[in-house]
């Protein structure tokens, strides 16, 4: 349709989540009832080689005119990118996002958005000096379980939200007691240089896995505050640390005295959510109200349904199923993009700039409170264009 605004993508990086993004965004927009807006990935960046970008474009099916690019200062040179998406680690964002702001480009940045809240605010000041659309990309908030959620919390459905518990773990422990992952062949690894606990990757558990559970905290209990009441969290966090010095297992108390609710949000790589995969062990996020609760159907990342609890309704449980729709889930948040753009906006109302700012504090400061501490390579918040982080030399 005439009316039906593209958007240029360039993407920053080859791994799992690059290859989910660009197999959800090059789907038809109409599977997941999106109208307006539509996806052309123009150019991909591997920070290794251009034959591995020509062959990421290979394995996703991706347009044959896709530019394949071996380094990130070319893929951002590229005049035909709009808009990077950046799929590296979330050690690596900073640097990345201000070399693509710093380009003209506008921004969807993986979550965690950075490693400190400093790091946040650099590239928000920047890309607001420079008129650009910038996003983290927390697909969660965009699917329609996520929507419904927040108007069943606005609306009051259950009443007054006043407590949420959001947890979002997985077990990985080897025989031997050490954390492992899955090594590709079904094996367990216990290498300590796995990005999970490698502190030069910004590793551990928070960043990667309990950036979710606050995301839910916050989509309940801050997000859905009045502008004109918004209240920062007081935050208190308990932090056990593995050997090399990351998180293994975390919990946060989130309160906000002014309106008198509390969230907790614990992650772990010690223990599971959900340890047999079935939904078996109960519900890992409850957001409750004076007239009953919400239940969530599945992980924090992606729950497939939600159940409803009220006291006016002893006995009576409404289920809701919210099967993802085409592909992973991914698709919603790069529409979300398209329309900004489409419209002028330089910010999500969904995904609010300030609020992202909001979310880094907190996780600064838990890890304040647990010691942890990363290599000053990827926490510094002083940009450079030469960084290895940028050229892959090192």
């Amino acid at each position: 349709m005439a009316d039906t605004y593209t958007a240029k993508w360039g993407i920053m990086a080859t791994g799992g989540i690059a290859s989910s993004f660009c197999q959800d965004i090059l789907k038809d927009p109409s599977v997941r009832d999106t109208t307006g807006v539509a996806h052309r990935i123009v150019a991909v960046a591997s920070s290794t080689s251009a034959s591995r970008a020509a062959d990421f474009i290979k394995s996703i099916d991706g347009p044959s005119d896709a530019k394949a690019y071996g380094s990130y200062p070319e893929l951002v040179a590229d005049p035909d990118v709009e808009i990077i998406y950046i799929a590296t680690p979330h050690g690596h964002h900073f640097q990345n996002a201000m070399l693509a702001l710093e380009a003209g480009k506008h921004v969807l940045c993986e979550k965690a958005l950075t490693v400190t809240a400093s790091q946040t605010k650099k590239l928000v000041e920047t890309a607001k000096a420079k008129n650009l659309f910038f996003m983290e990309a927390v697909w969660t908030r965009f699917f329609p379980l996520s929507i419904k959620i927040r108007e069943l919390v606005t609306e009051g459905a259950i009443g007054r939200v006043y407590r949420t518990f959001a947890d979002l773990s997985f077990t990985n422990v080897a025989d031997n007691g050490k954390l492992g992952f899955n090594d590709g062949s079904g094996n367990l690894s216990t290498d300590d240089s796995h990005r999970m606990v490698n502190p030069d990757l910004a590793g551990g558990a928070l960043l990667d896995l309990g950036v979710y559970s606050l995301t839910w905290v916050f989509q309940t209990l801050y997000h859905t505050q009045p502008e004109s009441e918004k209240e920062k969290p007081q935050v208190v966090s308990a932090v056990t640390k593995y050997s090399t010095g990351v998180d293994e297992t975390t919990s946060i108390i989130c309160s906000f005295p002014k309106h008198g609710s509390q969230g907790i949000a614990t992650t772990s790589l010690r223990v599971a959510s959900d340890p047999d995969d079935k939904h078996t062990a109960g519900p890992a996020i409850r957001i409750q109200g004076t007239k009953g609760e919400i239940q969530l159907v599945g992980h924090a990342f992606r729950p497939t349904g939600y159940r409803v609890i009220l006291k006016s309704k002893p006995g009576e449980v409404e289920v809701v199923d919210c099967p993802i729709a085409g592909g992973r889930g991914m698709g919603w948040e790069a529409d979300e993009c398209a329309r900004c753009l489409k419209d002028g906006l330089k910010e999500s109302k969904t995904m609010p700039l300030e609020e992202s700012i909001v979310i880094m504090e907190v996780m600064d400061e838990v890890l304040k409170q647990g010691g942890v501490k990363y290599p000053e390579l990827i926490s510094t918040d002083v940009y450079d264009a030469k960084s290895p982080l940028n050229t892959g030399k090192r």
